[in-house]
Protein backbone atom coordinates (compact mmCIF):
# COMPACT_ATOMS: atom_id res chain seq x y z
CA UNK A 1 0.00 0.00 0.00
CA UNK A 2 1.00 3.68 -0.47
CA UNK A 3 1.12 4.74 3.25
CA UNK A 4 1.74 8.68 4.47
CA UNK A 5 2.70 8.66 8.01
CA UNK A 6 1.59 12.36 9.61
CA UNK A 7 3.84 13.65 12.46
CA UNK A 8 4.90 16.43 14.08
CA UNK A 9 2.42 19.50 13.75
CA UNK A 10 2.47 22.83 16.42
CA UNK A 11 1.43 20.97 19.43
CA UNK A 12 3.74 20.82 22.54
CA UNK A 13 4.24 17.18 21.67
CA UNK A 14 5.31 17.74 18.55
CA UNK A 15 9.37 16.06 19.15
CA UNK A 16 6.97 13.03 20.64
CA UNK A 17 5.06 12.67 17.10
CA UNK A 18 8.18 12.95 15.12
CA UNK A 19 9.71 10.00 17.22
CA UNK A 20 6.35 7.87 16.99
CA UNK A 21 6.06 8.75 13.47
CA UNK A 22 9.73 8.04 12.60
CA UNK A 23 9.72 4.39 14.17
CA UNK A 24 5.90 3.45 12.90
CA UNK A 25 7.66 5.01 9.34
CA UNK A 26 10.37 2.96 9.31
CA UNK A 27 8.15 -0.62 10.84
CA UNK A 28 5.68 -0.11 8.13
CA UNK A 29 8.06 -0.21 5.08
CA UNK A 30 9.93 -3.15 6.86
CA UNK A 31 6.22 -4.86 6.03
CA UNK A 32 6.45 -4.12 2.74
CA UNK A 33 4.90 -0.46 2.02
CA UNK A 34 5.68 2.24 0.40
CA UNK A 35 5.86 4.94 2.97
CA UNK A 36 6.16 8.97 2.86
CA UNK A 37 6.97 10.31 6.45
CA UNK A 38 5.06 14.22 6.63
CA UNK A 39 5.13 16.72 9.19
CA UNK A 40 1.67 18.22 8.95
CA UNK A 41 2.82 21.75 10.12
CA UNK A 42 5.36 22.02 7.27
CA UNK A 43 4.19 19.49 4.11
CA UNK A 44 5.84 17.61 1.75
CA UNK A 45 8.96 19.30 0.77
CA UNK A 46 10.27 17.53 -1.98
CA UNK A 47 9.35 18.20 -5.17
CA UNK A 48 6.70 16.14 -7.27
CA UNK A 49 4.56 16.63 -10.69
CA UNK A 50 2.10 14.28 -9.19
CA UNK A 51 1.29 13.21 -5.79
CA UNK A 52 1.35 9.78 -6.41
CA UNK A 53 5.07 10.31 -6.98
CA UNK A 54 6.34 10.93 -3.66
CA UNK A 55 5.79 7.08 -2.91
CA UNK A 56 8.77 6.24 -5.53
CA UNK A 57 11.45 8.93 -3.35
CA UNK A 58 14.19 8.11 -1.18
CA UNK A 59 13.03 7.81 2.27
CA UNK A 60 13.58 10.23 4.76
CA UNK A 61 12.83 8.39 7.99
CA UNK A 62 15.03 10.43 10.63
CA UNK A 63 14.03 9.00 13.94
CA UNK A 64 13.93 11.96 15.98
CA UNK A 65 14.70 11.64 20.21
CA UNK A 66 12.60 13.38 22.91
CA UNK A 67 14.29 16.17 24.17
CA UNK A 68 14.31 16.77 27.94
CA UNK A 69 11.39 20.10 27.39
CA UNK A 70 8.54 20.74 24.99
CA UNK A 71 9.37 22.14 21.82
CA UNK A 72 9.62 25.67 21.45
CA UNK A 73 6.99 26.50 19.21
CA UNK A 74 7.78 29.64 18.26
CA UNK A 75 10.88 29.18 16.92
CA UNK A 76 9.11 26.30 14.86
CA UNK A 77 6.81 28.64 13.40
CA UNK A 78 9.71 30.91 12.44
CA UNK A 79 11.34 28.09 10.42
CA UNK A 80 8.22 27.48 8.07
CA UNK A 81 8.46 29.13 4.79
CA UNK A 82 4.60 29.28 4.62
CA UNK A 83 3.88 32.40 7.03
CA UNK A 84 0.08 32.20 7.83
CA UNK A 85 -2.03 30.44 10.59
CA UNK A 86 -2.86 27.21 8.98
CA UNK A 87 -1.81 24.81 10.87
CA UNK A 88 -1.25 22.41 8.32
CA UNK A 89 1.19 23.12 5.08
CA UNK A 90 -0.23 23.81 1.96
CA UNK A 91 0.15 20.39 0.14
CA UNK A 92 -0.97 17.94 2.98
CA UNK A 93 -4.42 18.11 1.92
CA UNK A 94 -3.29 16.49 -1.80
CA UNK A 95 -0.80 13.99 -1.07
CA UNK A 96 -2.20 12.76 1.75
CA UNK A 97 -5.58 11.97 -1.13
CA UNK A 98 -2.79 9.91 -3.10
CA UNK A 99 -2.21 7.86 -0.15
CA UNK A 100 -4.52 4.38 0.13
CA UNK A 101 -4.54 5.52 4.00
CA UNK A 102 -2.94 7.98 6.30
CA UNK A 103 -1.35 6.73 9.61
CA UNK A 104 -1.80 9.00 12.38
CA UNK A 105 1.44 9.27 13.90
CA UNK A 106 0.71 12.74 15.50
CA UNK A 107 0.10 13.33 19.32
CA UNK A 108 -1.21 16.59 21.48
CA UNK A 109 -3.52 19.41 19.78
CA UNK A 110 -2.49 18.66 16.47
CA UNK A 111 -4.08 15.17 15.68
CA UNK A 112 -5.74 14.25 18.67
CA UNK A 113 -8.53 16.94 19.26
CA UNK A 114 -10.49 16.02 15.75
CA UNK A 115 -9.91 18.90 13.94
CA UNK A 116 -7.24 16.81 11.35
CA UNK A 117 -9.95 14.06 11.35
CA UNK A 118 -12.46 15.98 10.53
CA UNK A 119 -10.71 17.76 7.65
CA UNK A 120 -9.79 14.20 6.47
CA UNK A 121 -13.45 12.95 6.46
CA UNK A 122 -14.28 16.44 4.48
CA UNK A 123 -11.95 14.95 1.74
CA UNK A 124 -12.61 11.45 1.86
CA UNK A 125 -9.22 10.56 3.49
CA UNK A 126 -8.91 8.07 5.28
CA UNK A 127 -6.81 7.52 8.15
CA UNK A 128 -5.51 5.14 11.41
CA UNK A 129 -7.44 5.12 14.61
CA UNK A 130 -10.47 7.05 16.35
CA UNK A 131 -12.53 9.40 14.10
CA UNK A 132 -13.38 13.00 14.75
CA UNK A 133 -15.96 13.00 17.18
CA UNK A 134 -14.36 10.00 19.70
CA UNK A 135 -10.95 12.84 19.35
CA UNK A 136 -13.36 15.81 20.70
CA UNK A 137 -14.50 14.22 23.93
CA UNK A 138 -11.10 12.32 24.72
CA UNK A 139 -8.96 15.25 24.08
CA UNK A 140 -11.19 17.49 26.56
CA UNK A 141 -10.86 16.26 30.31
CA UNK A 142 -13.84 18.29 31.29
CA UNK A 143 -15.98 16.69 28.59
CA UNK A 144 -14.38 13.29 29.64
CA UNK A 145 -14.70 13.95 33.04
CA UNK A 146 -18.14 14.21 32.48
CA UNK A 147 -19.12 11.25 30.52
CA UNK A 148 -17.38 9.50 32.94
CA UNK A 149 -19.12 10.35 36.24
CA UNK A 150 -22.44 9.84 33.97
CA UNK A 151 -21.57 6.02 33.00
CA UNK A 152 -20.38 5.05 36.71
CA UNK A 153 -15.99 5.40 35.98
CA UNK A 154 -14.92 6.65 38.90
CA UNK A 155 -12.55 9.81 37.95
CA UNK A 156 -10.84 12.42 40.41
CA UNK A 157 -13.50 15.51 41.09
CA UNK A 158 -12.15 18.39 38.67
CA UNK A 159 -13.31 21.75 37.66
CA UNK A 160 -11.99 23.99 34.28
CA UNK A 161 -10.73 27.34 35.08
CA UNK A 162 -10.31 29.73 32.02
CA UNK A 163 -7.50 31.93 32.54
CA UNK A 164 -9.53 35.20 32.97
CA UNK A 165 -11.52 34.43 35.69
CA UNK A 166 -9.57 34.49 39.32
CA UNK A 167 -7.61 31.78 40.05
CA UNK A 168 -9.80 29.67 42.73
CA UNK A 169 -9.20 26.02 44.33
CA UNK A 170 -12.20 24.45 45.29
CA UNK A 171 -10.78 21.32 45.12
CA UNK A 172 -8.40 21.78 47.92
CA UNK A 173 -5.01 20.85 48.44
CA UNK A 174 -3.26 18.75 46.95
CA UNK A 175 -4.20 19.08 43.52
CA UNK A 176 -3.57 18.41 39.94
CA UNK A 177 -3.30 21.52 37.46
CA UNK A 178 -2.83 20.52 33.83
CA UNK A 179 -3.96 22.28 30.38
CA UNK A 180 -7.57 21.01 29.52
CA UNK A 181 -6.80 19.30 26.00
CA UNK A 182 -3.11 18.76 26.63
CA UNK A 183 -0.84 15.71 26.66
CA UNK A 184 2.43 13.97 27.66
CA UNK A 185 1.78 16.02 31.12
CA UNK A 186 2.85 19.38 29.41
CA UNK A 187 2.30 21.99 31.51
CA UNK A 188 0.89 19.65 34.54
CA UNK A 189 1.80 20.68 38.53
CA UNK A 190 1.00 18.86 41.34
CA UNK A 191 0.29 21.50 43.78
CA UNK A 192 0.37 21.81 47.51
CA UNK A 193 -0.71 25.36 48.52
CA UNK A 194 -2.12 28.48 47.07
CA UNK A 195 0.79 30.18 46.01
CA UNK A 196 2.40 26.65 43.84
CA UNK A 197 -1.77 27.03 42.70
CA UNK A 198 -1.09 30.23 41.57
CA UNK A 199 2.19 29.19 39.60
CA UNK A 200 0.77 25.88 38.06
CA UNK A 201 -2.15 27.87 36.49
CA UNK A 202 0.53 30.56 34.85
CA UNK A 203 2.49 27.15 33.65
CA UNK A 204 -0.70 25.75 32.35
CA UNK A 205 -1.84 28.97 30.14
CA UNK A 206 0.91 29.10 28.80
CA UNK A 207 -0.41 26.22 26.23
CA UNK A 208 -3.91 26.95 26.18
CA UNK A 209 -6.66 29.11 27.58
CA UNK A 210 -8.32 26.29 29.96
CA UNK A 211 -7.16 24.76 32.77
CA UNK A 212 -8.68 21.55 34.49
CA UNK A 213 -7.80 21.67 38.72
CA UNK A 214 -8.46 18.19 39.12
CA UNK A 215 -8.84 15.85 42.95
CA UNK A 216 -5.24 14.40 43.71
CA UNK A 217 -5.07 10.73 44.34
CA UNK A 218 -2.17 8.96 45.64
CA UNK A 219 -1.31 5.52 44.22
CA UNK A 220 0.28 3.16 41.87
CA UNK A 221 0.22 4.59 37.94
CA UNK A 222 -1.06 2.46 35.99
CA UNK A 223 -1.98 2.31 32.17
CA UNK A 224 -3.96 -0.22 30.23
CA UNK A 225 -3.70 -0.35 25.93
CA UNK A 226 -7.00 -1.28 24.17
CA UNK A 227 -6.59 -2.95 20.73
CA UNK A 228 -9.57 -3.63 18.77
CA UNK A 229 -11.91 -3.11 21.84
CA UNK A 230 -9.41 -5.81 24.08
CA UNK A 231 -7.91 -4.31 26.99
CA UNK A 232 -3.67 -5.45 26.67
CA UNK A 233 -2.29 -6.32 30.01
CA UNK A 234 -1.91 -3.49 32.69
CA UNK A 235 1.55 -1.65 32.71
CA UNK A 236 2.93 0.14 36.13
CA UNK A 237 4.92 2.92 36.11
CA UNK A 238 7.04 4.20 38.53
CA UNK A 239 9.02 7.27 38.12
CA UNK A 240 12.24 6.86 40.17
CA UNK A 241 11.90 10.54 40.98
CA UNK A 242 9.34 13.36 40.89
CA UNK A 243 5.95 12.26 39.03
CA UNK A 244 5.11 11.04 35.71
CA UNK A 245 6.01 14.15 33.89
CA UNK A 246 7.66 14.71 30.02
CA UNK A 247 10.78 14.29 30.82
CA UNK A 248 10.31 11.22 32.77
CA UNK A 249 8.47 9.75 30.31
CA UNK A 250 10.39 10.04 27.55
CA UNK A 251 13.90 9.45 29.06
CA UNK A 252 15.15 6.16 28.54
CA UNK A 253 16.32 4.77 32.53
CA UNK A 254 13.67 7.88 34.54
CA UNK A 255 11.01 5.40 34.89
CA UNK A 256 10.87 1.98 35.48
CA UNK A 257 8.17 0.30 34.09
CA UNK A 258 6.20 -3.13 34.59
CA UNK A 259 3.88 -5.34 32.81
CA UNK A 260 2.19 -6.97 33.01
CA UNK A 261 1.93 -5.20 36.01
CA UNK A 262 2.25 -6.88 39.53
CA UNK A 263 -1.25 -6.71 40.70
CA UNK A 264 -3.89 -8.44 42.48
CA UNK A 265 -5.63 -10.44 39.83
CA UNK A 266 -8.86 -9.01 40.53
CA UNK A 267 -7.64 -5.16 40.21
CA UNK A 268 -5.74 -6.02 37.29
CA UNK A 269 -9.11 -7.30 35.86
CA UNK A 270 -10.84 -3.83 36.80
CA UNK A 271 -8.59 -1.86 35.11
CA UNK A 272 -9.03 -3.65 32.11
CA UNK A 273 -12.71 -4.08 32.00
CA UNK A 274 -12.83 0.09 33.46
CA UNK A 275 -10.28 0.34 30.21
CA UNK A 276 -12.76 -1.66 27.64
CA UNK A 277 -15.82 0.67 29.28
CA UNK A 278 -13.69 4.05 28.70
CA UNK A 279 -12.87 2.87 25.08
CA UNK A 280 -16.46 2.43 24.60
CA UNK A 281 -17.97 5.43 26.36
CA UNK A 282 -15.74 7.91 24.27
CA UNK A 283 -16.58 6.59 21.31
CA UNK A 284 -12.36 5.20 20.36
CA UNK A 285 -12.01 3.03 16.98
CA UNK A 286 -9.07 0.75 16.51
CA UNK A 287 -6.87 1.71 19.75
CA UNK A 288 -6.36 3.91 22.56
CA UNK A 289 -4.87 3.78 26.00
CA UNK A 290 -6.43 4.51 29.23
CA UNK A 291 -4.40 6.38 32.56
CA UNK A 292 -5.27 5.54 36.36
CA UNK A 293 -4.35 5.77 39.57
CA UNK A 294 -4.78 2.19 41.95
CA UNK A 295 -5.16 4.15 44.98
CA UNK A 296 -4.10 2.40 48.64
CA UNK A 297 -8.20 0.84 49.42
CA UNK A 298 -7.72 -0.32 46.25
CA UNK A 299 -9.99 1.49 44.26
CA UNK A 300 -9.49 2.43 40.53
CA UNK A 301 -9.33 5.70 39.06
CA UNK A 302 -9.49 6.82 35.65
CA UNK A 303 -7.82 10.15 34.91
CA UNK A 304 -8.28 10.40 30.71
CA UNK A 305 -7.92 8.16 27.49
CA UNK A 306 -5.87 8.58 24.94
CA UNK A 307 -6.50 8.36 21.01
CA UNK A 308 -3.40 8.21 19.65
CA UNK A 309 -0.63 6.89 22.42
CA UNK A 310 2.74 7.22 21.67
CA UNK A 311 4.83 4.91 19.59
CA UNK A 312 8.33 6.02 20.85
CA UNK A 313 10.99 3.53 22.37
CA UNK A 314 9.38 4.69 25.85
CA UNK A 315 5.70 4.27 25.09
CA UNK A 316 3.69 2.27 27.14
CA UNK A 317 1.42 0.70 24.82
CA UNK A 318 4.25 -1.07 22.41
CA UNK A 319 5.44 -2.76 25.77
CA UNK A 320 2.14 -4.33 27.02
CA UNK A 321 1.25 -5.43 23.24
CA UNK A 322 4.45 -7.14 23.25
CA UNK A 323 3.28 -8.67 26.65
CA UNK A 324 1.09 -10.77 24.40
CA UNK A 325 3.62 -11.55 21.86
CA UNK A 326 3.02 -8.74 19.08
CA UNK A 327 6.27 -7.12 18.50
CA UNK A 328 6.43 -3.56 17.10
CA UNK A 329 5.89 -4.12 13.70
CA UNK A 330 2.79 -5.76 13.91
CA UNK A 331 0.93 -3.42 15.98
CA UNK A 332 1.41 -1.18 13.25
CA UNK A 333 0.18 -3.01 10.78
CA UNK A 334 -2.82 -4.22 13.05
CA UNK A 335 -3.72 -0.48 13.61
CA UNK A 336 -3.46 -0.32 9.58
CA UNK A 337 -5.73 -2.86 9.14
CA UNK A 338 -8.22 -2.55 11.81
CA UNK A 339 -8.11 0.99 10.41
CA UNK A 340 -9.47 -0.19 6.86
CA UNK A 341 -11.72 -2.31 8.19
CA UNK A 342 -13.44 0.91 9.65
CA UNK A 343 -14.54 2.05 6.93
CA UNK A 344 -15.62 -1.04 5.33
CA UNK A 345 -18.09 -1.97 8.17
CA UNK A 346 -18.91 2.08 8.02
CA UNK A 347 -17.82 2.81 11.52
CA UNK A 348 -15.09 5.28 10.82
CA UNK A 349 -17.01 8.56 12.02
CA UNK A 350 -16.46 7.76 15.06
Amino acid sequence: MNIIVLCGGLSAERDVSIASGSLAAAALRRLGHRVVLIDLYFGYRGLYEKPEDIFNAEPDDRFMAVGEEAPDLQAIKAARAQQNDSRMGDNIIEICRAADIVFMGLHGEDGEDGKVQATFDMAGIKYTGTGHLGSVLAMNKGIAKQLFAQNGILTPCGITVNKNEKPYADIGFPCVVKPLSGGSSVGTSIVFSEEEYEKALETAFIYEDNAIVEQYIKGRECDVGVLNKKALPVIEICPKSGFYDYKNKYQSGLTDEYCPADLPPDIAAELQRTAERVFEVLMFNVYGRMDFIVDDDGKVWCLEGNTLPGLTPTSLLPQEAAAVGISYDRLCEIIVNLSLQKYEDGDAKK
